[in-house]
């Protein structure tokens, strides 16, 4: 399966890229870059940065939007400073990478991308939409041909993160989202309402730590500091939110979902809510898969896995 990766990197972004990197079953073609948990210079940074440490800097790595689509600028959240440390990946130094982004613009990538593979090529976002609906207002040609694309982001049956009724990654950039949900491609939200029921704990760590490379040392550190920002499980577990996502694009058996028309509330008290679409409550045929539930033991159990192979280099 060819996959873009479309990251705000980001600790649980760095565990979705490792994840694509170890597993057997993806071909990353490329990351795109995004802003959110960190702007969008620093999370491609980072990701050049693990992809080297990984033995992957072959990779090809794509700076994207820098703000949402309404926005004249984007200014990070002091809670994504605190959750993910100043630097987004846990205060952890890691090895700054020989390679650099390429010139190419992380949009005219998914553009280009889409329209050498088609719906051979899967595309899996963990921060805010705007990547992709910026390829979709350039380009809106390619919905007739794209394939699968699987965002973090949302909450339907939960409480949202930032608000009562908004997911982060929704919230910062509601429009985006809309774009996405409404366009009629096969969409799947892999939102709170699942990926809150998933966790990797301090002890799951030491594995990594004792493997004997690099990367699962860096790894470990970096977990550990976000398990710490968890104050739900008393600094033992975090949860798996971009991790998950990835998963269900290999994996989408082992989640429950619903099949729905979406929609984004954009403005207001609400902006950023997740919600079916009320005009279209009658509609047949809905692009949108909302994930409702998730066999827990059997997604960390595969992540674990599949995060060592990426560690050791297999």
């Amino acid at each position: 399966m060819k996959l873009i990766l479309d990251l705000d990197t980001g600790i649980d972004d760095a565990m979705a890229l490792a994840y694509a990197v170890g597993s057997p079953d993806l071909e990353l073609i490329g990351v795109t870059g995004t802003y959110g948990n960190v702007y969008t210079k620093v999370g491609v940074q980072n990701v050049l940065n693990l992809l080297e440490m990984m033995g992957k800097p072959e990779i090809p790595v794509f700076l994207g939007e820098k703000k949402a689509l309404t926005q004249d600028v984007f200014v990070r959240h002091e809670v994504s400073a605190r959750i993910h440390g100043e630097n987004g990946v846990g205060q952890v130094e890691l090895p700054v990478a020989a390679e650099h982004a390429s010139q190419m613009d992380a949009v005219d990538f998914i553009i280009e991308s889409v329209k050498k593979y088609g719906k051979e090529l899967v595309i899996v976002a963990t921060g805010p939409q705007t990547n992709l609906a910026a390829a979709l207002n350039k380009a809106p040609e390619i919905k007739e041909i794209m394939g699968k694309i699987v965002i973090m982001g949302g909450a339907l049956t939960v409480p949202g993160n930032v608000s009562p009724y908004a997911e982060a990654n929704i919230s910062k950039d509601p429009l985006a989202a809309k774009i996405l949900f409404e366009s009629g491609l096969d969409v799947t939200m892999v939102g709170l309402d699942v990926t809150q029921r998933s966790q990797l704990t301090l002890e799951d760590l030491q594995a990594w730590k004792n493997c004997g490379t690099l990367a699962g040392e860096k790894y470990a550190d970096m977990v550990a500091y976000y398990i710490s920002q968890h104050e739900h499980s008393g600094g033992t577990a975090c949860y798996l939110h971009d991790p998950s996502a990835a998963v269900c694009a290999v994996h989408p058996e082992w989640f429950t979902m619903l099949p729905m028309h979406m929609t984004v509330v954009t403005e207001g008290e609400a902006a950023g809510r997740t919600i079916g679409d009320p005009m279209k409550l009658r509609e047949a045929n809905p692009n949108v898969k909302v994930c409702i539930g998730v066999d827990s033991p059997k997604l960390e159990a595969h992540l674990k896995e599949i995060l060592m192979r990426a560690f050791l280099g297999n």
